[in-house]
């Protein structure tokens, strides 16, 4: 069993694994116990003898001479590398001329152990990650070449999980026609990845996390982990680990860690490797922890790492995976990274619970990762999502109906705010910093002594410390950064590193070798003021202006399917057949009545006539569900998916209305951000003029048409107990600022804004209707 050279270090340890397999796997017993008892190990792994030496001092080839005689030899599995056997078999004279050797002249001055390899019959070869050795200018191909001259070999296989070439090579297969192929050509068995999660692999539960910075990211993850795994502990006593990758060492020494030590990591807990550089040294006694990291004794249970454990790491106790930002890893090794995690560890639980592990991944690493799934095992993360979920919920399609309802978009008017910014006094942090005084942060505390009697003496006493989180420079420097959003640099701050120091050095203090924070320095607002000190003063202004938008109601392109177990879907799957079967035959839920009302009295004649049982016959229904009877004045998508049960009440309640059916209303549900463009910036009054509330989706619509477009809307939001103080700010803004400017642009009362919160009952039905009378009343 072969390894490429370039992957020694972390595939042929692996490899050491197989000879704990369990043969049951393939075999029933007894024939897996007495296969199992006839095979023995060879680990070919000491360094290689020069070229010039012989057998009695290369120990690799020792072990081998060890089995013979060779005839007889059966059961014997070698592992090595390929430098052990590839060593070059040409000799050039001091005149600089090739010397053709004899055929006992090369194996003098051959590689022992190649040459004693060579020589066993019956051998069969097996190579892995072979894709590195795809092509013939390869030596370790062309010695498994070589050797099968000799009539020896039964047979060489080679596995791989990328059998894929680094670029596509082309072959002639008549004049002026070619054929281009990525995939390595004699791949002759494929073993999808998702048939091995479903039999043997952790189930993996991929999660996306965009929109944010890496070390939120990171954060993210650990906290996770930590919830699902954070007691794990497998049947060998080994802890469940998470590896976070990192591109560089500075990232993994600067960000990384400090940001675990900020979580409260304990650093007996991580394990940081990397081969080091001249600003960070190779961490010390990483070599040995990573060695026995898979085993009980290791405590470790988060492992940072910098270009090590993408291809071939064997640690079954992996249990998560980061890759937080583009580069952690290289591009074409996404797949390989993420997997892996998912090693089989224990196997599920007596219960039936399956084995399980977490990859956690930024929006650039997940996308590459889903085109590789796509390319290379024919899968994507959202399968092996419901492979990780235990084959996961079924999915429900949605689909539009806006062409249907011929539902035009909205139009109203956006207030616009541009802020300037004027200058009053540059920054000078030096300055800033060194006119600092950590006493003026510092509080009081003091221990008080006295006896049982308040006439008893008192003593006093006034600490000079208190014990506070450990401490150190560089991780609280980074805090300092991170805090800014970026406003405020690391590099920044480093260029006053003199002037910061002594300021950290007082607000700590060594506690028997330990540096910690003094609990009695107000660290926080010390760190505000070092940031602080890094901004000019300045002013800022305000100014605004009105913009005419249109909004559509439903981003088409954005509705995709939905796991059916989503709480509060609506209409249910009958009823949106129901509506699809009638929106394709371009009937409205009225006609569709009346053609069954139809249809029933003229079957109903033909079995009078011809008397027959008319009880056989099914009477029609007077009415279809109310979706589906509501269905061409709401649903401009189903089916909904509301945040909650007063949501999906209001709809449910609103479609009974007989004032919204009287004056021809429609109401539509606005409440998914990511699906509709109507969504309203929100702006509070400020010393300085406005200041930015954030984005409001309204949840419903209740709308009247004209000439086939939206003339007047009420605009209901409906907020449950708990929810309505955090939309004060927003509520405020439509109905003191956004209504008026919008009746006053259209130049009538275009819009309106009603507000229920608690529950759907009977004061909340009456404020709908009483609104819809008021409102839409010419």
């Amino acid at each position: 069993l072969m390894v490429p050279s370039g992957l020694k270090s972390s595939i042929l340890p692996s490899l050491k694994t197989i000879e704990n397999f369990d043969a049951t796997w393939v075999l029933p017993e007894p024939s897996a116990g007495n296969v199992k008892r006839m095979i023995r190990f060879e680990m070919l792994d000491q360094p290689k003898s020069a070229a010039k030496s012989n057998k009695t001092r290369n120990p690799n080839a020792v072990k081998v001479s060890g089995h013979q005689p060779f005839e007889d030899l059966m059961g014997l599995v070698m592992v090595t590398n390929a430098e052990k056997v590839v060593l070059d078999r040409v000799r050039i004279s001091e005149q600089g001329e090739l010397i053709e050797p004899t055929d006992d002249e090369k194996d003098n001055f051959a590689n022992e152990l190649r040459n004693l390899i060579g020589k066993i019959p019956n051998l069969q070869i097996l190579i892995d990650e072979v894709h590195h050795a795809a092509t013939d200018d390869i030596k370790l191909r062309q010695v498994v070449n070589n050797w099968s001259k000799s009539g020896r070999i039964n047979g060489v296989l080679g596995f791989s999980g990328t059998p894929y070439l680094s670029a596509p090579e082309g072959v002639t297969v008549a004049p002026g026609i070619s054929i281009k192929f990525s995939q390595i050509a004699n791949t002759i068995f494929y073993y999808p990845l998702t048939r091995a999660i479903e039999g043997f692999l952790k189930k993996p539960m991929v999660r996306t996390i965009g929109a944010v910075e890496p070390g939120a990211i990171v954060r993210r993850g650990v906290e996770e982990f930590v919830e699902r795994y954070g007691a794990r502990t497998y049947s060998g006593q080994q802890t469940a680990k998470l590896a976070i990758y990192c591109g560089t060492i500075e990232r993994l020494e600067e960000e990384v860690y400090p940001l675990l030590l900020e979580m409260g990591v304990p650093p007996d807990d991580i394990l940081k490797y990397h081969r080091g550089n001249k600003q960070y040294p190779a961490p010390k006694d990483a070599e040995s922890e990573w060695k026995i990291l898979d085993s009980g004794v290791s405590r470790k249970r988060f492992v940072l790492l910098v270009q090590i454990g993408k291809e071939g790491w064997d640690c079954r106790s992996l249990t998560g995976v980061i890759l937080s930002q583009k580069g952690d890893c290289p591009t074409n090794m996404v797949l390989q990274t993420s997997c892996r995690c998912l090693r089989f560890m224990d196997g599920p639980a007596p219960d039936g619970t399956p084995e399980t592990a977490g990859i956690w991944l930024n929006t650039d690493n997940a996308k590459t990762l889903d085109k590789q799934l796509r390319a290379e095992q024919h899968t994507s993360i959202e399968e092996i999502n419901k492979l990780g979920s235990g084959g996961g919920p079924a999915m429900r399609p949605r689909f539009s109906r806006v062409d249907r309802l011929r539902l035009p978009p909205v139009a109203f008017f956006q207030m616009r705010v541009q802020y300037d910014t004027l200058t009053l006094e540059d920054a000078a942090p030096q300055a800033a910093i060194r006119a600092l005084k950590p006493e003026d942060f510092r509080g009081t505390a003091e221990i008080v002594t006295s006896g049982l009697q308040t006439s008893d003496e008192v003593s006093r006493r006034f600490l000079d410390d208190e014990r506070g989180e450990p401490a150190e420079f560089q991780g609280w420097l980074l805090g300092v950064s991170k805090a800014s959003f970026g406003a405020v640099s690391l590099a920044d701050l480093r260029a006053f590193e003199s002037d910061i120091r002594p300021i950290f050095d007082r607000i700590t203090y060594l506690d028997h070798g330990v540096r910690r924070f003094n609990a009695l320095y107000d660290e926080a607002a010390l760190a505000s003021r070092t940031r602080l000190a890094f901004h000019a003063r300045r002013t800022l202004h305000t100014k605004t202006d009105i913009l005419s938008r249109e909004a559509r109601l439903l981003i088409v392109e954005n509705l995709k399917e939905i796991a059916s177990d989503k709480n509060y879907l609506y209409p249910c799957e009958a009823d949106c057949a129901k509506m699809m079967e009638l929106d394709s035959a371009g009937k409205s839920a009225n006609e569709y009545v009346r053609e069954e009302r139809d249809k029933y009295q003229t079957a109903l004649k033909l079995f009078e006539d011809q008397n027959l049982d008319t009880a056989l016959l099914a009477p029609p229904r007077d009415a279809l569900n109310a979706p589906v009877q509501n269905k061409d004045r709401a649903f401009h998508y189903a089916p909904y998916h509301f945040d909650s049960s007063f949501e999906l009440d209001f709809l449910v309640q609103a479609l009974t209305y007989e004032s919204l059916r009287e004056r021809s209303l429609e109401i539509y549900f606005n409440g998914e951000g990511e699906l509709t463009e109507f969504r309203i910036e929100c702006f509070a009054r400020a010393a300085h003029g406005w200041s930015k509330v954030g984005l409001y989706s309204p949840d419903f619509l209740v709308v009247e048409r004209r000439d086939g477009q939206i003339y007047r809307a009420i605009i209901v939001e409906t907020k449950g107990e708990g929810y309505a103080r955090n939309f004060l700010p927003r509520r405020r803004f439509i109905e003191d600022e956004w209504l008026p400017m919008n009746n006053k642009e259209f130049g009538y009362r275009r819009f309106e804004f009603l507000t229920l919160e608690g529950s759907m009952n009977a004061e909340t039905r009456y404020a709908l209707e009483q609104k819809i009378k008021d409102f839409f009343t010419d």
